[in-house]
């Protein structure tokens, strides 16, 4: 991705709503398809979450996830691994905002697609509301 995010927690926070916004689109794109095959809502949600989840902070949480692991000894190999990082100092805070973000953002894309989706079950249950 080409984005020229800002550094500290401005950078995190547009990184957060890119992530959002993938949480929303996600979401929508598990609906549909949901819907079509007939699987749950709850599959919906849980799908479209993770993916969502994977795809904004995926990058992100592996890099956190290898500067804990990695055996960083000398310092050639500390400045290797750092320079591939956008903004290694608030690498947490980003990883966070990213997941909070794509997790709202599925929750948006549930309380705005859900009434659809609601029906389609309904009408096909036989259990219409009269």
């Amino acid at each position: 991705m080409n984005l020229s995010l800002h550094t500290g927690l401005l950078g995190a926070l547009e990184a957060g709503l890119i992530a959002f916004l993938i949480g929303v689109a996600v979401y929508a794109g598990w609906a549909w398809v949901c819907r079509r095959a007939g699987l749950s809502i709850g599959q919906a949600v849980g799908w479209g979450a993770a993916i969502a989840v994977v795809v904004a902070a995926g990058i992100d949480t592996w890099n956190l996830f290898y500067l804990g692991v990695a055996k960083l000894e000398s310092p050639l190999y500390a400045r290797l691994a750092l320079a591939g990082i956008h903004d290694a100092d608030h690498l947490g805070a980003r990883v966070l905002l990213e997941v909070i973000g794509s997790l709202c953002g599925t929750v948006l894309g549930w309380w705005l697609f859900s009434g659809r989706l609601g029906v389609d079950a309904a009408a096909a249950d036989g259990d219409e509301a009269t």
